[in-house]
């Protein structure tokens, strides 16, 4: 498979992640065939690509004559036979479950023209892990893109222990054409990059809280108003280099036995869920109260930042 041969793309799942990949791939003229299991989750898809490209229009980010035109290049469907009749490239977007995973790639792999490259957007899982069941292995590889994916420029693509080089090349060009940012991880381990550093970071914010360091609201304080404003710019390697290797080494000599190293999730996060106090969805979590409006705020604020940072900024 070669790049220009692809047109045709299968997203398979229409959820939080789905959705938002079709757009990418429909917005940059590819047909896009979008898969669930219900009419309701499609119909819901197809109106949050609409209000995802409205709200783009309203920033100054392509047109609402754009809108439709996207649009008609999403075609749902209920068969996986149907959606991927004809794709030269699939992208499975389902829940983070191995079993359902494997079965599914069994299933394409199976179904699918044999130069047909088939990924994965799993965020954590092993990509070796998820193709096990399938043939032809070597045509699988993880494509983890970030949430909201039509805003967050990175997409990490994963080798699997039998992927072709090629297959990681094609499907490397064919993001960066339709405007993502794309970076190859080279060994395929659980949570690859990206997540292996977002959730040590999480870990250590939970424990500093759970030991009553401090609270959960001066923890997102300290990060948001010290390291975190540089980190788009100033990665923690390129940091490193700048401060010196010789003070970072004496930092880490006298702080990394102190910080929190657990293999096992934190008992404090373990006792909230146990609770029911899932955060957002509950109204409460790390912070005792989350009022509609203030859920609102912080949503808004997240999509203003990266609509910038995405395309006013970089363009």
């Amino acid at each position: 498979m070669q790049l220009e041969d692809i047109k045709n793309i299968a997203v398979i799942g229409a959820g939080l992640m789905g959705h938002g990949i079709a757009q990418i791939f429909a917005n940059q003229g590819h047909w896009v065939s979008l898969l669930d299991v219900s009419d309701e989750i499609l119909a819901r898809a197809v109106e949050n690509i609409r209000a995802n490209l409205t709200l783009l229009a309203q920033n100054g980010i392509g047109s609402t004559e754009d809108i439709e035109p996207t649009l008609e290049r999403v075609r749902v469907t209920r068969d996986l036979e149907e959606a991927v009749s004809g794709a030269q490239f699939v992208i499975e977007a389902v829940s983070e479950d191995l079993d359902l995973k494997q079965t599914l790639f069994r299933e394409l792999d199976a179904i699918c023209s044999p130069d047909t490259i088939l990924t994965t957007n799993t965020s954590v899982i092993s990509i070796t892990e998820i193709s096990t069941m399938a043939v032809r292995r070597e045509r699988i590889v993880g494509t983890h893109f970030w949430n909201p994916p039509y805003l967050v420029p990175l997409v990490e693509v994963i080798k699997g222990q039998e992927t072709s080089p090629k297959v990681v090349d094609v499907t490397f060009n064919l993001l960066r054409s339709v405007g993502k940012h794309p970076v190859k991880v080279e060994r395929d381990v659980p949570g690859f990059v990206g997540n292996r550093l977002q959730h040590a970071l999480w870990r250590e914010a939970i424990s500093i809280v759970e030991q009553g360091i401090a609270d959960a609201a001066t923890v997102d304080e300290v990060v948001k108003k010290s390291f975190g404003i540089r980190l788009a710019v100033l990665g923690p390697l390129e940091n490193a280099d700048m401060v010196g290797l010789d003070l970072t080494l004496q930092v880490h000599d006298y702080i990394l036995k102190y910080i929190e190293c657990s293999t096992e999730p934190s008992h404090l996060l373990r006792k909230k869920v146990e609770e029911g106090k899932l955060g957002f969805k509950t109204g409460k979590g790390f912070y005792d109260h989350w009022p509609l409006e203030n859920m609102n705020r912080i949503r808004e604020n997240l999509l203003k930042y990266l609509i910038d940072y995405s395309y006013k900024k970089s363009g």
